[in-house]
């Protein structure tokens, strides 16, 4: 039995009908090069089930299942399923006609409505055929208590290769022959040999909780001596129509954009993609909240999750992340100054993070009684009691860097691959971004009942990504 980490065991508890907590990608292929008149979607489904079985072993989470103990008294425990099978989890799908991007977008939506299983490991594939163009998707959907945005990039690593032929994998020795599943009174007395643990556990929480605060405290001082405005805090964001209770029926709006053009932005008024790439949903909001009647008089707040990993441990499984808040200045009309005032509330945001690095957080979910928090997150979730409080955020943006050389999955070139990230309660939209191979790919997961009008949020942003790149190109030829 192996311990889930703090935050690994509070996303299992966190977890609710409406906000089930898992992640994942939606890796478009286009057919083998070569081979077109030769392949069937019976093969490219047979090909691709082959890598995903000869390689299940180097992602372990893969095939265990996330134990609960008794009375939630403990984190929850991975162990190996003994009854693992590898079509339990791995399905097949076609789109319906035309097969674009709007019937793959809709499929991702039913997808990642349904709850993962628990009583199996936390995964789920699924081929999807009948894309125009003879293309496929391999969709992959994935607990968020195995990994975090940087994790997950390094487990589609796994199953994917450099050039189309499939590289060879090393089968380990042996045939793999797990234990039995351990029963209720071996969960148990796990529970009971932690406990001394706790008094010791809770003091650290403590100490860093104390430190951390005193740190942002001395922070907020010296920032307001420099006549530099604070970050946003929790549940400071204004109460808007995007936020409310979450149902559990979603929607899912996937949008490319060159990476060229942000770095173009980027270079011009000298901040970061993701600063533009945060300029672009503002800039999205505005123009659907607007198109609702709807005036928000104080800017919008993001949540932007921050890895906190170590370099060179990309390839470690479960989540090593912070978070900082950011204002959106959705109040701000002009693209160019709303950019200016976006980056430099990341500076500040960037400034604060670094100070506790996810100390008090971490801590706190450590220590924290998985069954108290289920009970919790199941109470918020049951009362609805975010269509009466403010959110603690607006909506949730969060950027993985990929590669910028070319990917394949059993011999099919990976053409795009979008991300999906997690709601949480009373936030009603997700925009997750992922570069790859000059391009930024979104994926935009909502709330239906909260944000039915998805898609035109999705050409909101592309609209407001073309504005800046438009202010770009006028300032450069200003200076020019």
């Amino acid at each position: 039995m192996q311990p889930l980490d703090g935050l690994d065991a509070a996303f299992l508890s966190l977890e609710t009908p409406t906000t089930p907590l898992h992640v994942g990608a939606v890796i478009v292929l286009d057919p083998p090069e070569g081979a077109r008149s030769l392949f069937s979607p019976s093969t490219r489904f047979a090909q691709i089930r082959r890598v995903i079985a000869q390689r299940l072993h180097m992602v372990g989470p893969l095939r265990q299942r996330a134990l609960r103990v008794p009375f939630g008294l403990q984190h929850p425990v991975w162990v190996d399923d003994p009854d693992f099978e590898l079509d339990d989890h791995l399905s097949r799908a076609s789109l319906p006609s035309p097969g674009g991007r709007a019937e793959l977008d809709a499929f991702v939506a039913r997808a990642m409505s349904r709850p993962l299983d628990p009583d199996r490991p936390l995964w789920e594939m699924y081929v999807v055929e009948g894309l125009a163009g003879d293309r496929a998707a391999l969709i992959a959907k994935v607990h968020h208590a195995i990994l975090d945005g940087v994790s997950g990039a390094s487990i589609l690593a796994a199953f994917l290769d450099l050039n189309p032929r499939p590289r060879t994998i090393a089968m380990p020795g042996g045939q793999w022959d797990p234990d039995p599943l351990p029963g209720n009174a071996q969960l148990l007395r796990y529970a009971a040999s932690t406990l001394p643990q706790q008094p010791s556990l809770a003091l650290s929480a403590l100490n860093a909780g104390v430190e951390a605060i005193a740190d942002l405290g001395m922070h907020n001082r010296e920032l307001a001596s420099r006549g530099t405005s604070s970050p946003p805090g929790l549940f400071s964001a204004p109460r808007t129509s995007l936020n409310g209770a979450v149902s559990n029926r979603k929607r899912f709006s996937s949008l490319s954009q060159p990476l060229d053009d942000a770095k173009l932005v980027r270079r011009v008024f000298g901040c970061t993609v993701n600063d533009v790439i945060l300029a672009g949903v503002a800039g999205g909001l505005r123009q659907v909240l607007r198109a609702r009647g709807e005036v928000v008089e104080r800017p919008l707040v993001a949540m932007v999750p921050v890895s906190t990993r170590p370099g060179g441990e990309d390839a470690v499984l479960g989540n090593q992340v912070s978070a900082m808040l950011v204002s959106l200045a959705t109040d701000v009309e002009d693209p160019a100054q709303r950019l200016s005032t976006i980056a430099a509330s990341t500076r500040v945001a960037k400034e604060q993070e670094q100070l506790h690095r996810g100390r008090l957080v971490g801590n706190l979910a450590q220590i924290a009684a998985p069954g108290l928090v289920a009970r919790l997150a199941r109470a918020m979730a049951g009362t609805k009691i975010f269509d009466r409080l403010r959110p603690p955020f607006n909506v949730l943006v969060s950027g993985v860097q990929g590669p910028d050389f070319g990917l394949f999955c059993a011999g099919s070139r990976v053409a795009a691959m979008f991300p999906v990230g997690p709601l949480t309660e009373g936030v009603g939209l997700n925009v997750t971004i992922f570069s790859y191979l000059g391009e930024l790919h979104f994926g935009l997961l909502a709330c239906r009942k909260l944000l039915p009008e998805l898609d035109d949020l999705a050409l909101a942003i592309d609209d407001a990504l073309g504005e800046l790149v438009a202010c770009a190109l006028d300032a450069q030829g200003a200076t020019g």
